[in-house]
């Protein structure tokens, strides 16, 4: 609830929740990357949409959802194409290290092993089929002497 100052007197009024958020990537072949998403990265095929090929799919792992859309043109790609540091997503994880073995073991394409940042995240950056960069991060607890 939000309290909404008002003509002499405080109301309270309710304030619609966002409820989840989903990044869309454009990418090359809407099947190919949702199966990157699948045999990679751990993600189940929600569905594929509106043609056949598809033109689009949403592929998910837990509760969190990735759209994936066919790129018509030059339109698309990873952020990291404009900025170094940059990440197309971010996951907040509570098992970074075993999300790592777990990768490593499907044979995604790591492009950052676990690193403690000094924000205290423990994160890991992974690379799709169509080189979005894909950020893994568990919160470290100052004083938990994690490397």
């Amino acid at each position: 609830m939000l309290k909404i100052a008002g003509l002499g007197c405080l109301e309270e009024v309710r304030v619609p929740q966002i409820k989840g958020v989903a990044p869309e990537f454009l990418v090359a072949d809407v099947a190919k990357a949702a199966e990157h998403y699948r045999d990679k990265l751990g993600f189940r095929i929600v569905g594929y949409f509106f043609e056949d090929p598809p033109v689009f799919a949403m592929v998910g792992r837990d509760d969190k959802i990735v759209m994936l859309s066919l790129a018509e043109g030059s339109r698309g790609g990873s952020n990291r194409g404009h900025k170094g540091e940059a990440i197309d997503a971010y996951f907040w994880v509570d098992d970074v290290e075993a999300l790592h073995a777990e990768f490593q073991q499907s044979g995604a394409d790591i492009a950052m092993p676990p690193t403690l940042r000094i924000y205290g995240m423990k994160e890991i950056e992974v690379r799709d089929l169509d080189g979005y960069v894909l950020c893994f991060g568990q919160d470290v607890p100052s004083g938990s002497g994690a490397d």
